[in-house]
């Protein structure tokens, strides 16, 4: 996959600014359109109690929902006119009452990059949620950790590979970006998968230059995968998202969720 349109999706990281900083070195070293997306919705107090609130008190919200949303698209135009790019980049302003939800939005874009969700009771309902972006968009997404600050791309990356379906989407998803890395570990725990040696044969194909590496399981598979990225030296994960159902998912965990939780470098899933 080629990577010529990019949607920067805010998701609450602040003046840290580490998605759209990352956002913005990928449209460069790509050559690709970048797009800023905020998503509006209602506040939480608002949807749960619009009842009762009274009519003051929203607007107070809306007024701090609109200040917030011109900071945000101030921060994107300055970053991208400070890269170079303001003349391949634009926000938008996306209104799920109107324009549809941001994950039917971002399936007109080859990749998402967003930072990890904010659950802050005054902006969660103005940020992106890269798990719901990735379960529903049918596009890849790139989380970028809270406070991640890399001078450029990975030269590593780890691909977490179980042989399931989601993995293999991963992959091919990432294999531009894999393309261009000096290595790349292909890890599994606990047992080497079948179709392991074609997909290695394939990747070496792309002019990808990796190993695979089969490890034994240390406490958790999460725990295990990041391990082995610090170790291998590893700056950016590939892997898949949701291979169980969400309401599963959402009852026992997974192991997206805590290595998105818990991740030093971006994490690259799709679904």
């Amino acid at each position: 996959m080629n990577i010529k349109s990019i949607l920067c999706a805010y998701s609450g990281d602040g003046a840290l600014g580490s998605g759209l900083a990352h956002a913005i070195k990928l449209a460069d070293h790509h050559t690709a359109h970048l797009t800023g997306v905020l998503r509006h919705g209602r506040p939480m107090l608002e949807q749960r109690f619009a009842a009762q609130v009274p009519t003051k008190l929203l607007e107070q919200l809306h007024q701090a929902d609109t200040d917030h949303i011109i900071e945000v698209k101030g921060r994107f135009n300055k970053a991208v006119a400070g890269a170079g790019l303001e003349g391949q980049s634009k926000f938008v302003e996306l209104d799920p009452a109107t324009d549809g939800p941001l994950t039917e939005f971002a399936r007109g874009f080859d990749l998402v990059v967003t930072g990890v969700h904010s659950e802050a009771a005054n902006e969660a309902h103005l940020t992106a949620n890269p798990d719901m972006i990735a379960l529903k968009s049918g596009r890849p997404v790139l989380v970028v950790p809270n406070g991640y600050a890399a001078k450029g791309l990975a030269e590593r990356a780890l691909v977490a590979w179980d042989g399931k379906r989601s993995a293999a989407r991963a992959i091919g998803d990432a294999m531009a970006i894999l393309e261009s890395k000096a290595g790349v570990t292909l890890l599994s725990v606990g047992k080497t998968p079948r179709g392991t040696a074609q997909l290695i044969e394939n990747m070496q194909r792309h002019g990808i230059d990796v190993t695979a590496r089969t490890v034994k399981k240390k406490h958790s598979i999460s725990d295990t995968i990041l391990a082995e990225a610090e170790t291998t030296g590893s700056g950016l994960i590939v892997m898949g998202a949701y291979e169980h159902s969400k309401f599963a998912h959402d009852l026992m965990g997974g192991v997206t969720t805590d290595v998105i939780r818990d991740t030093r470098v971006p994490v690259f899933m799709s679904h």
